[in-house]
């Protein structure tokens, strides 16, 4: 188990090294302050020099019989007139007049040189004072010699260690091709188990009996059956599919190899393939394991028909190795590969076949049931109180994922925070999702009395139409406070349903078309607010001719493309079956825009007080609509338990901050 407590190691820096350069030249010019260097000469032309005169001070190293003598300039000028200066003989560039300043030469012994000091005083020739030291300048010389070399070598060795940062955790050049995997067994504190997942409850069984695999393998392989070599979870971004295999890190008591499928990928040729065997090499060492590859599609891409134009595909060639070591001549017996995409689309065939990745398992966005487990996990750590019912949160979340819900949970904590609350309330809950979907509120926007009277009388309609139509989702809210790039907004509560009839998805589109209609019906003029509308209403009316065969005029005919290759260039229908297909967007479009049109001159005076209200309140909910409207004629489940939660806390009205957000936003840009 790693220590938690463990010092961390500061992260070498580039510029520690130009601070270790200034350094050594600074201790240079400290040793050797005047920057000279003495000549060497032998010991009579020393006495000689000496008995001219003009020797200033001499230096004596008993414990290397030597003796430095300073002369004067102008002795100076006078013993080695004619000597070229030798820049290199002074590590700074020193001139030749002040490098030459200065005589060493070796002496018979300490002792025999007081005599000849003595005899060059009584001759006159030598006033200056005589040093005795022990020591001399060798560290300073052995710097000046070794100091570049060693600097050299550091610096070359740093940066072979930058240079192989990319081998992996050892370092070095030569592990670039070394597998990037983290290992994870009992030893690891890895602490999320299956009881951390909530929902996918058969993903979860498939996913623990590949566990059970390789813990009790006997009891599969006494009636002939072969241990699976591979299963990829399949399902939208942030539904738990990485979730799903730390739980099998947590769970499996085998060790557990964890990777993504961008870290085979390298600027270097050959380095993905070389990761790919260092992989498997370490996974067949440790058998039996598990190895789980997030993000396969960055390397698993389907590859190309056309030529790569003398090139060598990196991404290929690895692909090609992964092929080879998950189902080759090689054996692999106790390796599970485990592997994670949202895009299994684009996948290669030859990855997805049996005998690499036998199971395809499917991680769906979480239903009812399971977003209210999903709930129960996070609220474990979070403080609330009596008003927050789960069942109302889970209905009011349809289309939300595991990530989002856990956002939500997040979200609700922080408002209950920043509001000083002792717990988080319904109330907190409620303005999370909000924000989550619609954005902030943006109450400094300035709109003018007219847009403020259009965005009323355009969601009204909405609201109008959707309470009278038998699969008109149930309304929540219907705000006209700008919220997010929306300038309005009505929020619903959408029936979850398995397959959709016919019936609801023109009700869908009728209602869509309301807010456009009453604009026209009421203000006399239409404006660029029905824009998220229209786009949504003309894809339903799309799906329904070409996909779903709900057309009169062209019935039973799909041309939907399962396989994700789409048709490219070219259509699979003649320039005819075109315009009628376009022919029927438009008749599906005009019929629903007329009943809507005729359900609002039915309640035209409901409608005008469910805008007056707006304008007035700038938000309504759903008592509103039902003291205006009466009781609706087709009440769902969702009607029921939202009406339970009204009566229960009810909200009030002049609190615009709370909105419960459904899938379809109506927006006015």
């Amino acid at each position: 188990m790693a220590n938690n407590n463990q010092r961390k190691t500061p992260k070498f820096n580039i510029f520690w090294m130009y601070g270790l350069i200034i350094l050594f030249l600074l201790s240079m010019l400290w040793m050797n302050q005047d920057g000279t260097v003495a000549q060497e000469v032998n010991w009579t032309r020393f006495e000689n020099i000496v008995s001219k005169g003009g020797v200033k001070s001499i230096t004596v190293y008993r414990n290397k019989n030597r003796a430095e003598a300073l002369l004067t300039d102008s002795l100076a000028k006078e013993v080695f007139k004619g000597q070229p200066a030798e820049p290199s003989s002074s590590p700074f560039g020193v001139p030749a007049s002040t490098a030459t300043d200065k005589i060493t030469a070796q002496i018979p012994s300490a002792d025999k040189f007081d005599e000849y000091v003595k005899t060059w005083k009584e001759q006159g020739v030598f006033t200056g004072e005589v040093q005795y030291v022990e020591g001399g300048n060798d560290l300073s010389m052995i710097l000046y010699t070794f100091g570049p070399i060693v600097l050299l070598v550091a610096l070359w060795f740093f940066l072979l260690k930058r240079m192989g940062g990319a081998g992996g955790a050892g370092g070095g050049i030569f592990s670039v091709g070394k597998s990037k995997a983290r290992l994870f067994d009992k030893d690891n504190d890895s602490k999320v188990t299956f009881q951390d997942v909530a929902g996918l409850a058969e993903a979860k069984v498939e996913i623990a009996e590949i566990v059970d695999f390789l813990k009790n393998p006997k009891h599969y392989t006494e009636l002939g059956g072969k241990i699976p070599k591979g299963a990829l979870l399949v399902g939208p971004p942030g539904t738990g599919k990485t979730l799903l295999a730390k739980a099998v890190a947590g769970e499996a008591e085998v060790p557990f190899f964890s990777m993504s499928g961008s870290d085979f990928v390298e600027m270097f040729v050959g380095v993905g393939a070389s990761r790919v065997r260092d992989l498997f090499r370490q996974a067949k060492e440790k058998a039996p394991c598990i190895v789980f590859i997030d993000e396969i599609d960055a390397v698993g891409r389907a590859r190309g028909n056309k030529a790569n134009l003398g090139g060598n595909d990196e991404r290929e060639s690895t692909l090609n190795q992964l092929l080879t070591e998950m189902d080759g001549f090689g054996t692999n017996s106790g390796v599970i590969i485990l592997a994670a995409t949202n895009r299994a689309d684009i996948l290669d065939k030859a990855l997805l076949r049996a005998g690499r990745f036998d199971r395809q398992i499917y991680v769906e966005l979480p239903e009812l049931s399971d977003r209210k487990e999903i709930f129960q996990v996070h609220l474990r750590n979070v403080k609330t109180d009596g008003s927050v019912d789960l069942d109302l949160l889970s209905r009011q979340t349809p289309g939300f994922s595991g990530a989002d819900i856990a956002n939500v949970c997040n979200e609700a904590a922080l408002i209950a925070a920043r509001h000083k609350k002792q717990a988080v309330q319904r109330q907190d809950f409620m303005d999370a999702i909000d924000r989550i979907v619609g954005g902030l509120e943006k109450r400094s926007k300035v709109i003018t009395d007219e847009e403020r009277h259009s965005i009323a009388v355009h969601e009204a309609g909405h609201a109008t139409v959707s309470w009278h139509l038998r699969y008109g989702d149930p309304l929540i809210k219907v705000t006209i406070v700008p919220r997010g790039k929306a300038l309005g907004a009505a929020w619903y509560m959408p029936e979850e349903r398995q397959i959709e009839p016919k019936q609801a998805l023109l009700d869908k589109i009728c209602s869509l078309m309301a807010g456009r209609v009453a604009e026209d019906m009421f203000i006399g003029f239409i404006d660029t607010g029905a824009l998220n509308d229209l786009e949504r209403a003309t894809k339903i009316a799309y799906a329904m001719v070409t996909y779903y065969g709900m057309s009169d005029r062209l019935p039973n005919i799909s041309y939907y493309d399962t396989s994700g290759e789409a048709y490219g260039f070219t259509k699979p229908y003649s320039e005819s079956r075109a315009q009628a297909i376009d022919e029927e967007v438009q008749a599906i479009i005009d019929s629903q825009y007329e009943r809507a049109r005729q359900i609002l001159s039915q309640y035209e005076s409901g409608h005008h007080a469910l805008a007056d209200l707006l304008q007035q309140r700038e938000v309504i909910y759903t008592e509103d609509a039902e003291r205006i409207f009466g009781p609706r004629q087709w009440q769902s489940r969702t009607e029921a338990i939202l009406k339970d939660a009204a009566n229960q806390d009810a909200v009030t009205p002049s609190d615009t901050t709370t909105v419960t957000p459904p899938p379809f936003e109506e927006q006015d840009n």
